[in-house]
């Protein structure tokens, strides 16, 4: 008995060092009207700012969400640790994935930016879409004049 607990305890303490006591989290839900009426104040950053604008819901052990607007192009990304799940609540965008961005540049730490993607596969999104997009894929949101786009992400830890 006394192997037993010197055994289990130690490893007791590091499923807690990674997060995984489901009891410590807790759960969070939003409707889209929710989302929606949270985004007020990012329609209002994006029209001050660069077009765009975007806030942090929740932070978890491997994932985080986040909830944006968009009224101008994105720039070329990619995220090498992280995957991209982007619901799109409100508006109409065009995904370009693949390919390569253009002038890429390290802007942190597994993050890579630059002004647009060439050579991605472009994909038409509208409310109620779920798109999924692969750590390591280059990717741009580009808006039509007069378009915006409301949208719910989920940032997912695939690569460390």
């Amino acid at each position: 008995m006394q192997n037993l607990a010197r055994n289990l305890i130690p490893a007791a303490f590091f499923l807690l060092s990674l997060g995984a006591n489901p009891q410590t989290m807790k759960t969070d839900h939003w409707s889209p009207t929710q989302l929606l009426e949270r985004a007020t104040h990012l329609r209002q950053l994006a029209a001050q700012g660069e077009g765009a604008a975007s806030e942090t819901l929740e932070t978890y052990p491997h994932h985080y969400t986040m909830l944006a607007f968009r009224s101008k192009d994105g720039s070329g990304e990619l995220h090498q640790n992280f995957a991209d799940l982007f619901y799109i609540l409100d508006g109409h965008v065009t995904l370009l994935t693949g390919g390569e961005v253009v002038d890429a540049r390290t802007t942190a730490p597994g993050e890579v930016r630059g002004p647009s993607v060439k050579g991605g596969t472009a994909q038409e999104l509208k409310a109620g879409d779920v798109v999924h997009i692969p750590a390591n894929t280059p990717h741009q949101m580009l808006v039509a004049a007069g378009d915006t786009v409301t949208y719910f992400v989920v940032k997912i830890q695939e690569n460390q």
